[in-house]
């Protein structure tokens, strides 16, 4: 079995040792649906239910380990363990008792160390699971087979968290293009969350390249930072209106180093492309990171958001 060394080691008996062996190849996030500390969630488990989960996360981003990762949990319907012998790693995060408050920072920050450490330990894939025994990684409610009788389960502030920022996050760690930053006793290592958005528009040119404002101006992070972005822009045009984007770093003597072009989409038939851009990386020192985006034919930024996590440099 194996024991996520970032994690207190609160094992769990008799299922621990009582439980079959899993071959890990998903990673499933749920809440608890209480304001738990590890500890707490660890003494529900023990005491109260046989449904547990391998982790538990409390809101300050204490973070407990249960049963082992390659030992089964059951806490994820039939996802607890396959006939082929595969099963899904699964953690419990504190939450409101509806389940709808967000995840704070630092419960953001533990998901992202973990996800990358079932990556590199269980080589489970850097994907969103596309089905529900498809390895990668996902949330509770993602697919039926994963919850018995259906579920809620974490809530939409936490599903848009998870697709915004906790899996863009571990992607960027895992493949070191986010490098955490080095706790010492006068920062704080946890990442700082930063959403924009506005529903002003913004007119695009017929191929040409426009720069995107976001709530306040056209610099969307400023360094010395290290970051994970995505912004989220609603384009209305001309069906068939393709739309490319991409970020790009701004100097302070004036001169930018842009990104290869990505293609967004085709405005749908209904006059409207819902797109996104995501980039991870670092800025040094009076560096601004902004985004730019094309279209074929003249079209309209109708609303945009920007959501980041942010290290301190």
């Amino acid at each position: 079995m194996a024991w996520y060394p970032g994690a207190v080691k609160m094992e769990l008996q008799p299922e621990s040792d009582s439980q079959p062996a899993i071959r890990p190849t998903q990673f499933i996030v749920h809440s608890i649906i209480a304001p738990w500390t590890a500890k707490r969630t660890y003494e529900y488990w023990r005491d109260s239910t046989n449904l547990e989960s391998h982790f538990g996360l409390g809101y300050e981003g204490d973070l407990g380990q249960f049963i082992g990762t390659e030992t089964r949990a059951d806490a994820n319907y039939q996802a607890n363990r396959r006939p082929d012998g595969t099963g899904a790693v699964s953690i419990e995060t504190a939450s409101n008792t509806k389940g709808t408050d967000p995840w704070t920072p630092a419960q953001i920050e533990q998901l992202i160390r973990l996800g990358v450490w079932l990556h590199e330990t269980h080589d489970i894939p850097l994907r969103i699971c596309r089905t529900w025994d498809d390895p990668g990684f996902g949330y509770h409610r993602l697919h039926d087979e994963w919850a018995k009788d259906g579920t809620n389960c974490p809530g939409d502030a936490r599903v848009r968290q998870f697709r915004e920022l906790v899996f863009p996050g571990i992607v960027a760690r895992a493949s070191g293009q986010t490098p955490a930053p080095a706790p010492s006793e006068e920062d704080d290592p946890m990442p700082k969350v930063i959403t924009e958005s506005s529903d002003t528009d913004s007119g695009l040119k017929a191929k040409t390249w426009t720069t995107v404002a976001m709530a306040t101006d056209t610099a969307l992070l400023q360094g010395p930072v290290a970051y994970s972005v995505a912004a989220y822009l609603r384009i209305g045009g001309t069906p068939g209106t393709q739309v490319k984007g991409r970020f790009y770093d701004q100097y302070p003597d004036g001169h930018g180093s842009q990104d290869l072009a990505i293609d967004l989409g085709t405005v749908g038939p209904d006059g409207v492309l819902d797109a996104q851009i995501a980039r991870p990386g670092q800025l040094a020192d009076r560096v601004q990171l902004k985004l730019e985006v094309w279209a074929d034919k003249p079209a309209t930024i109708t609303y945009r958001v920007l959501r980041s996590l942010r290290w301190t440099a």
